[in-house]
């Protein structure tokens, strides 16, 4: 394969490559198909979710299911499987979307009850199971006659999943895996009927099996009382040499971790658009209530310091959104280039996907954060009736706090986002080495950053951010090598500058992109031109923090030099508080957010 071709078909590339330097997937570019369906599950998230969202929170499991069977009858429930099991096969990106209408429906339980079960207590099937097991299952998975589960975490391990304690032991004559152990935190435990489940084969061999619910030995333990998503299931599971058929292995023994990471990594990105759209809909109601609260003879929506909270979340919104899709798009390209035909179809998708670890771990963390910076400030815009669970700020301010512990903690997703660079660059899947060696021209003056058109200016502050990141990041493995793994401030801080260049690239990227087929958007270019001012002001900081980690406190010379030339470079010259007043604005107008 070709220098070129790797570098092309690997995540991590928008750290070494212009911004603009090749289009970005977002949701301009749904397709009337989708559009189509986007507006099914909108209607449906108002219609039917909404006006349930007291009964569905007082863990109505009756009308869960109603609500979940309806959802099947519509196809819903069968968007990622295949045709021949009762399925749509529908691409990602349309699986994510459906994850971001369902949350317009205000009630986070029921839009996890189902992401999980169409995500991963469906999807390991759809990757790795038999034949059989597919006939078996997945037709009932898939039409909401069962709701699926997928049960990994224990109670003594959670996201060090590969240490799991529960263990499968083959029987003398082959034909079962005697199961012992327990697993904790399972979301939709308490209702499904179809678990996967993983276990140690042998004490050692981490491995995945299809349990059904009923099997003897196997209890379904009390619902957990939890701080929030109090609508949905949430239980523990106990085996006692529970004998599970040993057909219901799933894929190969000591294969469980390819089960787990692939189902994770699409978890990601859907957890991503589920928070993206409650982003949404918290600035709608928080723009809503701001416009008719009146205080000191105006509507509050009048003060200040309310357009710039108002602002402060449109801005973190569309960069999620931005960032989020084109990452979705990164990765629906890379499995369409894929043969249907091949036997290891769903393996190949797993490994295309995997490719873009770093970009699903960073729209996992930043935007699961937009979504409780969102949801806080909209409970400080309502003041003593956002504390009240009779307006709609209080709820979200609960189940959102369970985001940043889904699907990996956001500390080990900045982990992999920093050791998936460190990876890419030590195995020469990123330029990364030319990218820092050809810095220093530009230190000296002797490479000029250029850029045109809408966002010139911020183009060239972001491209200024991508070489102090990289020179960071350089001086980190210099000074540590493999063992900045265990530097975890350090790598937490090179991750977050990773994912704000990301969000800035992507959002100026899609402005660029919407200005050059519908126009220009005042409002497009003041949150480009905001985010990307606020983006280097952060990375800034940043760098100074971890070089003084690097170097304990004492900067060399060269260092401090080095700063000051990429501070000339970076400071914005923008007026932030003005154009958060022209954003607020602009959104007020529309009474909604409406990008």
């Amino acid at each position: 394969m070709s220098e070129k071709i790797t570098y092309r078909t690997t995540g991590g590339r928008f750290l070494t490559e212009a911004i603009g330097s090749e289009p970005v997937y977002s949701r301009e570019q749904f397709d009337d198909e989708q559009k189509e369906i986007h507006q099914m599950v909108s209607d449906f998230a108002a219609e039917r979710i909404r006006p349930n969202n007291d009964a569905l929170n007082l863990f109505n499991k009756d009308l869960t299911f109603e609500l979940f069977r309806e959802l099947g009858e519509l196809g819903i429930l069968s968007i990622d499987v295949p045709e021949e099991y009762g399925g749509m096969e529908l691409d990602k990106i349309t699986s994510a979307l459906v994850v971001e209408a369902l949350s317009g429906g205000h009630n986070a339980s029921f839009t996890a009850t189902i992401t999980a079960h169409v995500g991963i207590g469906s999807l390991p099937i759809v990757w790795f199971g038999t034949p059989e097991q597919k006939a078996k299952y997945l037709p009932k998975l898939a039409s909401g006659e069962w709701m699926g589960a997928y049960a990994l975490t224990e109670p003594s391990s959670g996201s060090d999943a590969l240490s799991a304690k529960c263990t499968a032991m083959p029987t003398e004559d082959g034909k079962y895996y005697i199961l012992n152990g327990e697993k904790q935190f399972i979301t939709n435990g308490g209702w499904a009927e179809v678990f996967t489940v993983f276990a140690q084969v042998g004490g050692s061999k981490f491995s995945a099996f299809i349990i059904e619910r009923g099997l003897e030995g196997f209890e379904i333990g009390a619902e957990e009382k939890k701080m929030g998503m109090k609508g949905s299931s949430t239980v523990a599971l106990k085996f006692t040499d529970c004998k599970v058929p040993a057909e219901n292995l799933l894929y190969e023994v000591g294969k469980g971790a390819t089960i787990a990471f692939n189902a994770l990594n699409l978890g990601r990105f859907k957890l991503a658009a589920a928070d993206l759209g409650g982003c949404k809909g918290t600035i709608t109601e928080a723009v809503k209530y701001a416009l008719e609260r009146r205080q000191f003879g105006q509507s509050i929506a009048q003060f200040d310091a309310i357009k710039g909270k108002v602002a402060d979340m449109v801005i973190r919104t569309y960069s999620s959104d931005s960032m989020a899709y084109r990452t979705i798009g990164l990765i629906q390209e890379a499995v369409d280039k894929l043969d249907k035909s091949n036997p290891a179809y769903y393996l190949k998708a797993g490994e295309a996907t995997e490719q873009y670890a770093i970009e699903a771990s960073m729209a996992k963390v930043y935007v699961s954060e937009a979504f409780s910076f969102c949801a806080d400030t909209g409970i400080q815009i309502l003041g003593g009736y956002g504390f009240s669970e009779e307006y709609p700020m209080a709820a979200p301010y609960r189940d959102t706090r369970i985001d940043r512990i889904w699907e990996g903690t956001n500390e080990i997703n900045r982990q992999i986002v920093t050791g998936y660079m460190m990876k890419k660059a030590l195995m020469e899947e990123l330029p990364i080495r030319d990218y820092i060696n050809a810095i220093e021209a530009f230190l000296n003056g002797d490479e000029e950053l250029s850029a045109d058109g809408c966002c010139a200016d911020e183009i060239k502050t972001i491209e200024a951010g991508k070489r102090l990141a990289a020179s960071l990041f350089n001086e980190a493995l210099c000074e540590y090598g493999q063992d900045l793994k265990h530097q975890q401030q350090l790598m937490e801080i090179l991750a977050d500058m990773f994912t704000l260049l990301y969000t800035a690239d992507s959002t100026i990227s899609r402005v660029r992109q919407v200005i050059e087929a519908d126009g220009h958007n005042q409002t497009l270019v003041d949150i480009a031109k905001v985010h990307a001012a606020e983006v280097s002001i952060q990375l800034m900081n940043m760098a100074l923090a971890g070089w003084n980690g690097v170097y304990r406190g004492n900067l060399p010379p060269e260092i401090t030099a080095k700063l000051r030339i990429f501070q000339r470079h970076m400071l914005p010259k923008t007026d932030i508080l003005g154009l958060k007043r022209q954003i607020a604005e602009a959104i007020y107008a529309q009474q909604r957010y409406p990008f």
